[in-house]
């Protein structure tokens, strides 16, 4: 009478290893594109609120934009956006406490009013915002007089002051376009 012996056979050790492998590779490749997503999706919810913030602002002061003429206007960021809010420099830079105002990276965005497609203090014939993140990361880029153009990241002319389009560069390079028309 033969014994048999009970266990596996290292083919079938070297399989489940195989197979283990692959999908931790799957994930571990899949993981970073996931988490790039996800902070791209909230950096797109952030430029909705601030959208909806200076819909507000103009609502509460006759149809002026927040960033029509010059810098963003402090005033909308602490009383619309985030109170904790302080304007550091003419650069569009804030320094704010809260995390209301913040890039899913923990940094605190800018607004940079670029100017106008209709009238104003820097009239614009077209605007193409260049599209490399590392230069205009956590910076959200208006441009009042405008919608979001058909092409990715430029402005098309609007129909009036209270029509305007934030930009906004994600990672990868693609751009957000949020407009209020």
């Amino acid at each position: 009478m033969q014994k048999t012996r009970k266990g596996f056979t290292i083919i079938e050790v070297v399989l489940v290893l195989a197979i283990a492998g692959l999908i931790f590779l799957m994930v571990f490749i899949a993981l970073p594109a996931l988490q790039r997503s996800q902070r791209n999706t909230q950096r797109e919810d952030d430029l909705s609120r601030v959208l909806t913030a200076a819909n507000d602002f103009q609502t509460n002061n006759n149809g002026k934009s927040p960033w029509e003429s010059g810098p963003t206007n402090e005033k909308f960021v602490k009383r619309y956006v985030d109170d904790t809010c302080t304007y550091v420099s003419n650069e569009a830079q804030y320094d704010c406490e809260g995390d209301q105002f913040r890039d899913p990276d923990g940094e605190t965005y800018g607004i940079k009013g670029e100017g106008s497609m209709g009238k104003g203090d820097k009239i614009l014939q077209s605007y193409t915002l260049d599209t490399s993140f590392d230069k205009n990361n956590h910076i959200m880029h208006a441009v009042t007089y405008a919608s979001c153009g058909s092409d990715e990241g430029e402005a098309e002319k609007g129909t009036g002051n209270r029509q305007y389009a934030i930009f906004y560069v994600l990672e990868g390079n693609a751009v957000s376009c949020n407009d209020n028309h």
